[in-house]
Order: C-alpha cells, then structure tokens, then sequence
C-alpha cells in the first residue's frame, strides 16, 4: 500500500523532517501564499511536482487535502557519490544502470529484481517520467528496492558527472555500431536503457561512449526493457566472474 500525506503544512513538515517524498500532487490552478512555500521547498529537495485535477485528488483521499497530496516513497534515495563510493569500499567495481523514461512499475521492479541478483551497484532514475516508487513496484522487485541503491537526478548530470568520475557510458539501442560482446564491461560502467515507446533521448545518446545492441535474430526488432536489460547486466557478470575463470 502506498502511504501518502495530506495537507500543503503537512507536506512541508514531512519534507523538512527528512522524509523520502516521491511526488507531489496538487490541484490545478491552486494558488496560496502557504503553496508558495511549498513549491520553493519542494525544488529545492528536487521533488517532482504534479498538477492534477481535484477529482484525482478525491479519488485518493476524503479527507481535508487543502489541494495538495504527497507521496511518501518506500525507500530511502542515494547520493551518486555514497553509491558509487559504497562500491568501491566493497572491493568491486561499479556497475549503474540508467534508466530513462521507463514509467511501467513492473518492468522497473523486475529490472530491480534483476539488479540485485547480479550486484549491480545501484540504479539512476529522473525526477519525472519514471516508474512510481509503489507498493507495487516492491512487490514486482520481490523485495529488492530494499536493497539495490536509489539516485534519483537529471539524467544528463548523472552522465557528466559518471565521465568525471572515469565511468564509461554504454547507451543500450538497436542503433548502435557494435555488439554487447564487443564492449568491455569490466571497467567502471553505467549502462543507459530507455523506454520500449521512446527508447534513449538524444542527448544522453550525444554522451555515451559507445552505442550497443542486443543481436535481435528473429523478426520482432525489439525486446521488453527489463529483458533487454537483464541481457546487459548478465553480460556483465559472465565477463566479471566467468571470463576470468575460463582464461585461467
């Protein structure tokens, strides 16, 4: 079940109290001196904010809203910096994956899903246009959202930042000019995947370092994101844990 706070004063409190909000919703064309306050610290906590209809806002609660409703997300998001830091204090190197525009609750958590099992360092999402943080996408994730890191950010910062840190970028599309067995995943790596509808916007495409495809055999020319990225992630693992054994 999703947990959500009612009430602009209440979200406010809520935020500066340190709690994890997923979103916010407020009532379209709602103006106050108190939202004000509200909208100026929800940006500063980069907090997405959604205008909606008043009859959504009814549908989630009866109770005294005052136009605003705030979801409280299950889990507790990273910094870029704790996550990729955290992997390194384990002895491993860094694996992230990027995922843009993928808004379906079940592929994320199966993606999740997929993270934990091959200890993938940790999972960057946007503000907006992302999966809903749900009771449901826990349960598709089979508990793992509790254990696979959070970031969440602007897409384009967190690949800036990533080259900074000596990260190589692969963008996972069908338009690429080499194979997921071409490239070295055994290095510091971020693999960006984008929606099935939309697949990865232009200008992270312009900054990755390398452009890879999944051979696609059959006629269907493409695969379920969380497939395609289950076929990333594992690619990874085979040349981190097996090559190495294979070649001794």
């Amino acid at each position: 079940m999703s947990q959500y706070i009612y009430g602009i004063r209440a979200i406010i409190e809520a935020i500066e109290s340190g709690k994890q909000i997923e979103k916010i919703l407020l009532k379209k064309q709602f103006k106050s001196e108190l939202l004000h306050t509200l909208r100026q610290i929800a940006k500063q906590h980069q907090i997405p904010i959604q205008q909606v209809p008043l009859e959504k806002l009814n549908k989630i609660t009866r109770q005294n809203h005052q136009g605003a409703i705030a979801l409280v997300s299950p889990i507790t998001f990273w910094s870029l910096e704790d996550m990729v830091s955290n992997e390194y204090d384990k002895g491993r190197t860094p694996l992230i994956l990027i995922l843009d525009r993928v808004t379906d609750v079940h592929n994320f958590g199966a993606i999740v899903r997929t993270a934990e099992c091959t200890q993938t360092s940790g999972i960057i999402i946007p503000r907006k246009n992302t999966a809903q943080l749900s009771g449901d996408a826990m349960k598709t994730s089979a508990g793992a959202l509790n254990y696979v890191p959070i970031v969440r950010m602007i897409l384009s910062e967190a690949v800036d930042r990533l080259h900074e840190m000596g990260f190589q970028i692969v963008a996972a599309t069908e338009k690429g000019n080499q194979t997921i067995y071409d490239v070295d995943f055994t290095i510091p790596t971020a693999i960006i995947m984008g929606s099935e509808e939309k697949g990865i916007a232009f200008e992270l495409l312009r900054k990755s370092d390398v452009l890879a495809q999944i051979p696609i055999l059959g006629k269907i020319q493409s695969l379920n994101v969380s497939v395609a990225s289950a076929i990333f992630m594992y690619e990874a693992v085979r040349q981190r844990h097996f090559a190495k054994k294979t070649n001794n």
